[in-house]
């Protein structure tokens, strides 16, 4: 048989374990938002550093807005799945503002229309899973979850060896969709 090879080295630090010392690689927060949990990612992802670039870079922030933060997923269901946070640690929709709900449905918007006309994406999933019985891997401040999907790209992988193959590393797709979203948000 012959067997073809897939290459990825970016995908070590998921392997192994080590992409949290990516995100502390930024330091720790000067101050975090009043309400926000030292322990919860998203709130780190909003706080202050003394080199904000240098630690959206490590946190793969890629928009930070007026009520909301927009990351790429640590652990992506597929290229170029985004996270959509209010700014504030709050778990349930109903401790939203107008305001949030609102910037939060144009991010969704915008992203999708920037990843939709940039990465030529054929549909989305987006969803939202509320407490942890819903699947919430972060019950406690909620998000949205933006994952692009392209005609047949349910490969073979997931079904043989519950592998999903990432065709582009976190930090290309961070340096790209950074820049786009700062041009058009």
């Amino acid at each position: 048989m012959d067997y073809e090879r897939l290459w990825a080295p970016w995908r070590l630090e998921y392997v192994t374990g080590d992409e949290k010392s990516r995100r502390d690689a930024a330091g720790k927060p000067q101050s975090l938002l009043p309400g926000a949990d030292e322990d919860c990612f998203l709130c780190r992802d909003v706080a202050q550093y003394d080199e904000p670039a240098a630690a959206d870079r490590a946190h793969r922030v890629v928009h930070h807005g007026t009520h909301t933060v927009t990351v790429l997923n640590f652990y992506p269901y597929n290229n170029g799945h985004l996270l959509i946070a209010p700014r504030g640690h709050k778990g349930r929709l109903d401790e939203l503002t107008d305001a949030e709900h609102l910037e939060i449905q144009r991010m969704i918007t915008a992203t999708s229309d920037v990843i939709r006309q940039g990465m030529h994406a054929d549909g989305f999933n987006i969803g939202v899973n509320l407490g942890r019985t819903a699947g919430a891997g972060l019950p406690d401040h909620v998000h949205w979850h933006v994952v692009p999907r392209w005609q047949g790209d349910g490969n073979f992988m997931p079904t043989l060896a519950g592998v999903r193959v990432i065709p582009q590393s976190l930090d290309a797709l961070w340096e790209w969709l950074s820049q786009e979203l700062s041009a058009r948000v």
